[in-house]
């Protein structure tokens, strides 16, 4: 069980800022963020890579938008902005040349639907959710309106996020069941036990997310701007809060803060070790990901890399521990053994 000392006080003194922040209660315009105007946080614009990086590189062209690993069939995948495609390479051979899949438009999250597959690769544009089975990378389209920006699997049924709409919708196979609405804009969403929590980075905020009824359930207030999300063993959700630069932790059902740690550099990028109990995190600003353990009361650094420029995806190979950081502007793959 997590350790929670030390993090009381952080809750407390938060409890002002987080008060009013149940989706019930928020104005249509969104009291979660006190600003003018909604606008979601976008990573810093990343200074020249240094000229030596540790580990190996994959020549990747292109801006790459989104990476994820799948332990099971040893698998790394690499989604391309231009060309619109997914690179699938094997982790036990990654100079080996890996299989393409093309898509009919660019993909901002990856995600598996289970260890093994399949693949969820959300395209926004083309209002479609692309199945990839891993790792043989034929494919099965679900149509979903209204622009589709993650997905996820919950109780056996595929859950979209559909940032534009204000909406989750539920399938069963092709056919919505349920329409999940309220004041959110959910960019991305991640399963949690039987539920979900959804990341409203235009509110910078975290929602419940519970598939069997048709609103959302309840918000908080997830810093000054919330980027991405990952949910680690315990059952908490990790947040990136990339304006104040934090690192959130959320437990769920409730949503509820119970950390938050300072992260110089702009971080952005997460994703967690299931095995080390490692929070990998990017920073663009400075070039770097950190690697904090998140297993005691507090995240505590183990690791700090340099990495390729604008590193704005990261993924961790559970079974070795290597980390893959993936550059938004065509820097390629860093593979790095800590």
């Amino acid at each position: 069980m997590r350790k929670l000392a030390g993090v009381v006080a952080v809750v407390v003194a938060g409890s002002a800022m987080l008060a009013g922040c149940s989706s019930s209660g928020s104005s249509p315009d969104g009291d979660l963020q006190v600003v003018a105007n909604l606008v979601a946080a976008a990573p810093a614009v990343s200074p020249a890579a240094d000229a030596t990086l540790p580990g190996t590189l994959l020549g990747v062209s292109g801006g790459i938008t989104s990476v994820a690993t799948d332990a099971t069939t040893h698998t790394l995948a690499v989604a391309l902005r231009q060309p619109a495609e997914l690179l699938l390479y094997s982790l036990t051979d990654l100079q080996a040349a890996p299989r393409t899949v093309a898509l009919p438009g660019a993909v901002s999250d990856l995600s598996l639907a289970t260890p093994g597959g399949p693949l969820l690769a959300p395209v926004t544009t083309a209002n479609q959710v692309v199945e990839v089975t891993l790792p043989t990378a034929t494919t099965h389209v679900v149509p979903v309106s209204d622009g589709p920006t993650s997905a996820t699997v919950v109780g056996g049924h595929l859950l979209v996020a559909q940032a534009a709409h204000k909406s989750l919708v539920l399938l069963d196979g092709d056919t919505v069941i349920r329409t999940i609405t309220g004041e959110v804009t959910p960019q991305e969403v991640v399963t949690v036990g039987s539920e979900a929590v959804a990341l409203d980075p235009l509110r910078t905020a975290v929602f419940d997310v519970d598939p069997t009824v048709n609103t959302v359930v309840g918000g908080t207030r997830a810093g000054d701007g919330a980027t991405n999300e990952v949910v680690d063993d315990f059952g908490d959700v990790l947040v990136t809060d990339t304006r104040t630069g934090e690192l959130l932790v959320f437990s769920a059902d409730p949503v509820l803060m119970r950390q938050r740690f300072p992260v110089a550099g702009s971080p952005y990028g997460i994703a967690y070790d299931p095995k080390r109990d490692l929070a990998w995190v990017t920073c663009t600003k400075l070039n770097q990901v950190v690697g904090y353990d998140v297993a005691g009361g507090e995240p505590v650094e183990k690791y700090r890399f340099s990495t390729v420029r604008q590193p704005n995806s990261v993924a961790v190979d559970p079974d070795s521990g290597r980390v893959i950081v993936a550059s938004a502007d065509g820097g390629g793959v860093q593979v790095i053994q800590p």
